[in-house]
């Protein structure tokens, strides 16, 4: 089957999925006002590979069909500068707001699969085939996956991961016939309404843990047995005045309960082996992962500058306070750019036959997006001052009384006009002050895990020959 189009993913989701948005269960997104616009908009996300085929689009290298570019496994430098494009196409679709987009998921199995010999270590091989089938199967019918990665873990005393058997937390039960039957919940399935399936893989190391929960699999979203409950929407009406990106991109996020789900056993990858679980994801995965999560974050800081700017042109604030908040602004996307090109540039053979990224400039950005996310919205804030909560509606606007009031009283500086100048400073409140706004300043602030603890975990393993060097030379001459 060749690339979907965006009339055939909304059909794909048309099943009988256990899926609650506050107390009503919904079995297809289309008909629920609070996922209709965000279903449609990565509906577009698919179209879009159309639209852009050469930027989008390559031939599987099996079949010679056309698949999406975020599903290559990257054998050169080449390629990733390739799957950049693509993947800066799907992050401008959404100023970089959605986070899971269905490339996100392609990218991190493309780099499962390109890296299988990780994955068949220590006895794993029927694991590690199955992954390679199914990363297949993903590109060939154009799924899209989310993923549940966190364990739910209800007291924190007892660690972020299981130590010996929690039963709450996510374990095999028994195998059967077909496969192993599960049990237990995770966290946090992202674009849960809007995927055809999802997945199970490591996060972070549980060395004390029982192995029965040692999991890997992706299964069908409606899966006899799975569960999910979704958080409060933040969606608004799709008025592109009044709610320019609330009414579009609530990506959704959704707590994963698995009452009892046979997993079938051609779909597990991990089953129980620990030293796999424990090790898989410490290679080459952030170096390969972070290139949609970078890509995605330099677009929406660049987004964020270019908005900021506008929103200070719109009322004359060239002040030095501002312009030096407009700076900052631009560091932070030019420093995201920077190293995302670094990464590019200083791509290498990771194993295998996979080409990834040189990961230190992404470690770097990871530890520092946490902090930066949050400083942006607060910039953009501090400039839209009282100017954000005086925006007209759009049927103040239409409104043949008021509309020549509005005009003269609530225009811009210079030449810009009031409905220009309420367009300008709605978009900013609805980037950095909405409810929206305040669950993807959440998002970016843990998204894959906070910046302090990626700064531990970064000092633990970063290369010191250079820094020692540097050091050491010194010391000699202190005689």
């Amino acid at each position: 089957m060749p690339a979907r189009s965006g009339a055939e993913f909304l059909r794909g989701l048309r099943d009988r999925r256990a899926l609650w948005v506050g107390g009503q269960r919904v079995s297809d997104p289309m008909e629920h006002p609070a996922l209709r616009g965000a279903a449609e908009q990565v509906a577009a996300v698919y179209d879009l590979h159309h639209q852009y085929p050469d930027d989008c689009l390559m031939a599987d290298p099996e079949t010679g069909e056309p698949v999406a570019v975020s599903h290559i496994i990257p054998r050169s430098k080449q390629d990733l500068l390739r799957r950049h494009k693509a993947l800066r196409r799907v992050a401008e679709f959404s100023v970089g707001l959605m986070g899971r987009t269905p490339d996100y998921m392609n990218v991190t199995y493309a780099g499962f699969a390109g890296r299988s010999d990780e994955w068949a270590a220590n006895g794993n091989e029927e694991g590690a085939a199955n992954l390679v089938a199914f990363q297949k199967q993903l590109a060939r019918q154009d799924l899209s996956l989310t993923h549940t990665l966190i364990h739910a873990m209800s007291d924190k005393s007892k660690g972020n991961v299981p130590a010996g058997l929690d039963e709450t937390q996510l374990h095999t039960v028994e195998k059967t016939a077909h496969g192993i039957l599960v049990r237990g919940a995770r966290v946090l399935a992202t674009l849960a309404p809007f995927a055809d399936e999802i997945a199970v893989y490591p996060s972070q190391p549980m060395p004390d843990a029982s192995r029965r929960h040692a999991l890997s699999f992706c299964i069908r979203m409606d899966t006899p047995g799975l569960k999910f409950i979704c958080r409060d929407s933040v969606s608004l009406p799709d008025n592109r005045f009044d709610h320019p990106l609330s009414g579009r991109f609530d990506e959704q996020d959704a707590f994963v309960i698995f009452d009892t789900v046979e997993v079938p056993r051609d779909r597990v990858f991990i089953d129980g082996n620990l030293a796999v679980y424990n090790s898989v994801m410490s290679a080459s995965w952030r170096a390969n992962a972070m290139h949609q999560t970078m890509v995605r974050a330099w677009t929406k800081l660049e987004f964020a500058w270019g908005l900021a700017c506008r929103m200070a042109e719109a009322v004359g604030a060239s002040d030095p306070a501002t312009l030096q908040m407009l700076g900052e602004i631009w560091s932070y996307a030019e420093l995201t750019r920077s190293a995302v090109r670094a990464g590019e540039e200083g791509a290498y053979h990771h194993g295998n036959g996979a080409w990834f990224l040189d990961g230190r400039p992404m470690d770097a950005l990871r530890t520092t997006l946490p902090y930066w996310f949050p400083r942006v919205n607060e910039i953009i804030r501090l400039i839209g001052s009282h100017n954000v909560l005086a925006t007209p509606a759009s049927a103040a606007f239409a409104d043949a009384g008021l509309r020549p009031l509005i005009d003269k009283y609530l225009c811009g500086a210079g030449d810009t006009s009031a409905v220009e100048r309420a367009r300008i400073f709605r978009l900013g409140w609805d980037f950095a002050g909405s409810a929206l706004a305040s669950r993807n300043e959440q998002y970016e602030r843990f998204y894959l895990t906070s910046g302090a603890r990626n700064r531990q975990n970064v000092q633990l393993r970063a290369e010191r020959a250079e820094a020692d060097r540097l050091v050491d030379g010194l010391l000699r001459t202190m005689v």
